[in-house]
């Protein structure tokens, strides 16, 4: 019978018993309880607990002495290499095969007989109440997303207010310490101000060494950055994630709720917004035990906040690697494309998504940053000049495949590349086409792939006849008295028939 059951048949009892039969063996025969269950109520109206009866583990007997044995030798063991109980239990298995005994059994013995050997110790924690302002608990934790269909482990910055209950989250493919960073300054953005004290785990892209107590021996580039933003930074002690237990508490929340199911998206950009506007939903969250919303609380601390200082720290790791004979630039372990000569020096700022190349003042590149070791990243765009005057290496060049692997070349490409080989021959062809692809800077990669498909689908295969396409569509947008009447009288031929096109230009090349 279950408590609430008990306490009802004892209400029925003691009203009985003072307002009905009055007799202990009359309430007993017409409520069919025995006699001295009707005198407990009588005197309680509260049942009194059920005795637990302590059965023997016989089952354990035989694996008593092994298990203790192994709790004893991991007193010398790392703490991150000793048993657990599902590990105690397979070796059980193996090592006694004649004891058959359940994996829920060791694990209530283990977890008794650590207790007592003092091996698991309960802390207790002590509340702590926050001012505004004053302190954010910042973390990295991971999580996984289908990024263009594609499953992705990504690791996740977490910065939580511990007076407000709001906080930020933020995807990396890679928790660089430029992606440490700015983070940092999107969450500032995010909470509109600089919290006085941030609390950290031990992390990499923060603390060098861990020193005795709580001295660290930070990096220098994270000491720059705090004094950048005027915060000061406290680290936890190791292995005590409970000191930063609101953050780890919010990470947890978090993943459980946004994160599942598993968010689907393009790329990381539009996976961060989707967990922007997550966060922002969160700001109707009541936290329990607080009287205002997380968003009422973030508007309030909002005031109480160092203002954001006018210019961002540099979050660029800075190098000025030489050019190659191929045309790189090495940064970091891979060698990213530059529009320039061999033996020219460029200054290589990496970020934590990109990386930019710098030239007499000028970024002259910039490309996805790979985070894979000795590879080669290169932009077709880059090799143009030089393809022109060596039109046979188009076919077979790196550039060219890469750009094929992106899906940046489309079908329609490859139609007027061969239809321009065919009619002008294999390098003359070439040099059109690559003519044609120098035009993608100006006016876009979309536009030229229309103008290409609009003078396919006329059946005129010529690079006079898409560059007139491209620059028709920016004359319709010419005001008349800002165009020159010679540019005018040029262009104020209507645009003939693609075949009619094809046709004048071959009956001019007959002449």
């Amino acid at each position: 019978m279950d408590w609430r059951a008990k306490v009802e048949l004892f209400e029925q009892i003691r009203r009985e018993y003072e307002f009905g039969v009055g007799t202990i063996a009359g309430v007993a025969k017409k409520l069919g309880v025995h006699r001295r269950m009707v005198r407990e109520a009588i005197g309680s109206a509260v049942p009194r607990p059920r005795k637990k009866t302590e059965r023997p583990r016989w089952k354990m007997q035989a694996a008593v002495d092994f298990i203790d044995a192994v709790l004893e030798a991991d007193r010398k063991a790392p703490r991150k290499q000793r048993h657990t109980a599902h590990r105690i239990w397979e070796r059980i298995q193996q090592q006694l095969p004649d004891c058959k005994i359940g994996e829920r059994t060791v694990r209530e013995y283990v977890h008794d007989r650590k207790i007592a050997l003092g091996m698991a110790v309960h802390e207790t924690c002590v509340p702590q109440s926050y001012a505004w302002g004053v302190e954010a608990q910042v973390d990295w934790y991971e999580a996984y997303a289908d990024l263009s269909g594609e499953r992705v482990k990504l690791q996740v910055f977490a910065m939580r207010s511990m007076a407000s209950g709001a906080a930020f989250h933020c995807a990396y493919l890679h928790a660089t310490q430029q992606a440490f960073l700015e983070a940092h300054e999107l969450a500032f953005s995010y909470f509109g101000g600089v919290f006085r004290k941030l609390r950290y785990d031990n992390l990499t892209s923060a603390v060098r060494k861990i020193l005795r107590g709580h001295r660290r021996l930070e990096t220098a580039r994270f000491v720059a950055f705090r004094s950048h933003w005027r915060f000061e930074a406290e680290f936890c002690t190791p292995a005590e994630p409970h000191e930063k237990g609101g953050i780890e508490g919010e990470a947890g929340y978090f993943r459980r709720n946004h994160w599942v199911p598993v968010p689907q998206a393009e790329d990381v950009a539009a996976l961060n917004r989707q967990l922007l506007k997550a966060c922002q939903q969160d700001e109707h969250r009541l936290i329990a035990g607080r009287e205002r919303t997380v968003g009422s609380g973030l508007v309030i601390e909002r005031d109480h906040l160092l203002p954001l200082v006018g210019e961002g720290f540099d979050l660029a790791q800075t190098s000025f690697p030489t050019v190659n004979g191929f045309g790189c630039a090495k940064v970091l372990t891979n060698t990213y494309s530059v529009p320039l000569p061999a033996g020219a020096q460029v200054q290589a700022k990496a970020y934590a998504s990109t990386v930019e190349l710098w030239h007499e003042g000028q970024c002259i590149a910039r490309h996805e940053r790979s985070y894979r070791r000795q590879q080669q990243v290169l932009e077709l765009e880059h090799y143009l000049d030089v393809l022109y005057r060596k039109p046979g290496a188009l076919a077979g060049s790196k550039p060219l495949e890469q750009k094929r692997q992106a899906g940046l070349w489309p079908p329609s490409f490859d139609r007027i590349w061969q239809a321009l080989i065919e009619r002008h021959g294999k390098q003359s062809g070439t040099r059109q086409m690559i003519e044609l692809l120098k035009l993608a800077p100006k006016h876009g990669q979309s536009k030229l792939q229309a103008a290409i498909e609009s003078a396919l689908a006329g059946n005129c295969y010529d690079a006079a006849a898409v560059r007139h396409l491209l620059n028709a569509d920016e004359l319709r947008h010419l005001s008349c008295e800002a165009v020159d009447v010679g540019v005018l009288e040029r262009y104020a031929r209507p645009l003939p028939l693609m075949h009619e096109y094809d046709q004048l230009l071959t009956a001019g090349g007959e002449r």
